[in-house]
């Protein structure tokens, strides 16, 4: 029985790359396994300008609410931060009642992304997976609405809410946002290379139902694309100003609209105002640190494959 020696041994184990080094073959680096790359200095300046742009928006928010509207109008305009920001979002708070605009809000914003997440994902399947007769058309239809400005539909939308006696009412914006064109085009193209046809006909060989088939198999699968498509749902029905300010009133407002009210002056306070948009950023700020982790996990989750 042949014998292989320590020498032939050692001979045919590969050495390990030193950490953070690849090897060079043709003028291409290609790394070992588990290597990562490093980055040079151009990298960090861009990422460090990169930052600094994305915070500097906030950050001048911040230093307008803290000062009076003179000194926030003056030239060369405040670079820090000041001493009024309590006074100016207790002003801010009590002048365009934020406290119920941001429960409205809060609760618009929640309605219309667990609706579009549910919808949005039972037609993305439907769409991906499922074969019936029209299919095609039918989607076709679907992408074609993205293609219509919203502002085609006010007036019509606008006499068919005063009709049904939700004028001014939360319903009023809710109910028309309820599912979008793009979360049933966005969702149907995920499912449509994520799910592979065999589970689905291995759970149907199982005598599983297509809502069985849904909260089994499909709800799991789906999780990266829904974290993504909840977060961005939420994101623009927090921020949207058009159909809100036409649809709901100075009683029953959501904190674009309470916003918008306390800027209609003739002469607005602008520090008033910055404290105002700041008191409505910072749910948004509290809702990513509270689901950051979840969300960059189900991105990252959906970006690899099995």
């Amino acid at each position: 029985m042949a014998t292989t020696s320590p020498t032939s041994e050692r001979a045919l184990t590969p050495s390990p790359l030193p950490a953070g080094e690849g090897k060079r073959r043709g003028g291409r680096l290609k790394l070992g396994a588990g290597q990562q790359l490093k980055g040079g200095p151009y990298t960090y300046a861009a990422l460090i300008i990169v930052g600094l742009g994305s915070i500097l928006p906030l950050y001048w928010t911040l230093v307008a609410a803290s000062h009076d509207q003179q000194r926030v109008l003056d030239s060369p305009p405040p670079l820090v931060p000041g001493g009024r920001l309590w006074s100016n979002l207790q002003s801010a708070w009590e002048q365009a009642h934020l406290g119920k605009a941001i429960v409205n809000t809060a609760v618009v914003a929640s309605c219309i992304t667990a609706a579009t997440l549910f919808f949005c994902t039972l037609a993305g399947y439907a769409f991906a997976k499922m074969k019936f007769r029209g299919r095609g058309f039918l989607m076709t239809a679907v992408i074609a609405t993205l293609t219509i400005p919203p502002q085609l539909s006010v007036v019509p939308l606008f006499m068919m809410m005063s009709n049904i006696g939700w004028g001014g009412k939360l319903e009023s914006v809710i109910f028309p946002t309820l599912v979008g064109a793009f979360g049933v085009f966005f969702m149907r193209q995920y499912l449509s290379e994520a799910l592979p046809y065999e589970l689905v006909e291995a759970a149907k060989v199982d005598g599983a139902r297509n809502f069985r088939i849904v909260w089994s198999i499909v709800l799991p699968v789906a999780r990266p694309a829904m974290m993504v498509l909840g977060m961005l749902t939420f994101v623009q029905a927090w921020n949207d100003f058009f159909w809100p300010f036409l649809a709901l009133n100075q009683d029953n407002p959501t904190v674009q609209v309470a916003l918008g009210q306390l800027s209609a002056s003739y002469t607005p306070d602008q520090s008033i105002v910055m404290a105002g948009a700041l008191i409505s950023t910072l749910p948004l700020l509290l809702v990513f640190v509270i689901f950051g982790k979840q969300i960059v996990g189900g991105i990252m989750s959906g970006a690899v494959k099995g």
